[in-house]
């Protein structure tokens, strides 16, 4: 929506400081645990390659992402890490998910009750809020030529929608069809930056009053700053 400010373009367009990286690589090494898990082999593990992706991107030295594999694919032992999904809700009645990885979750799911606490917020219980989320592939892209031939195409190659944002494409994908169209776009010519799984929100809430934007978006800011979280997602949109 023009004028409006989703989270996740919000969290996107933060600047990663020199400061988080450590944090960032931290919360990689453990989404690659997780993925390894299913196979060490990124050419047959599209939830590996995806989140190997994200790591190039972030520059995370090579040791690290192979000491997480071999982690996730048993080599070293240790700590077993696990998937957990924690919901919320947030300032103005916002819908809160919170996607970490971790090798204790007696420590995490405190640590994420205190963050929603601390910030205007309170946990639910599970189903409480995903059920106002769905789980899609969602793939930003760069692309050459007109816009509405992009998305055209976006949509021919599989996707279920696309949308212009700050002069790419959001493109959305069934949660199946992810690798399928994400490989079809490369093949066309798209300029692939991300893709990965997302809880995507149905509906979303508009701020407009500044505090509560500014309550919100602590909110958001708490939860991804710790260290067991991987993702949060939220249906709110600040106007600009």
């Amino acid at each position: 929506m023009s004028g409006h400010s989703k989270w996740s373009t919000i969290k996107r367009q933060k600047a990663l400081t020199d400061a988080k990286k450590g944090a960032v690589f931290t919360k990689l090494a453990n989404a690659i645990t997780v993925a390894a898990k299913s196979g060490a082999d990124p050419s047959m593990n599209f939830s590996l390659r995806l989140v190997l992706d994200q790591a190039r991107a972030a520059n995370m030295p090579q040791t690290n992402v192979q000491r997480a594999i071999d982690r996730g694919s048993g080599k070293l032992g240790g700590a077993v890490i696990e998937e957990v999904t924690y919901e919320g809700y947030g300032p103005g009645g916002i819908a809160v998910m919170v996607e970490c990885a971790t090798d204790n979750k007696n420590r995490t799911y405190p640590d994420v009750r205190l963050a929603f606490s601390k910030n205007g917020g309170n946990m639910a219980e599970p189903g409480a809020v995903a059920f106002q989320f769905d789980r899609k592939g969602v793939i930003r892209a760069g692309f050459a030529g007109e816009a509405d031939d992009a998305m055209l195409t976006a949509i021919d190659a599989g996707a279920e929608d696309a949308e212009l944002e700050d002069s790419e494409l959001q493109i959305y994908t069934a949660a199946k069809e992810l690798a399928v169209v994400r490989d079809a776009l490369g093949s066309a010519g798209f300029t692939i930056k991300e893709a990965e799984l997302q809880f995507v929100p149905k509906n979303t809430i508009e701020i407009t009053d500044p505090e509560v934007a500014r309550k919100a978006t602590n909110l958001m800011d708490a939860l991804d700053d710790l260290d067991d979280v991987v993702n949060t997602y939220s249906n709110f949109e600040i106007k600009e």
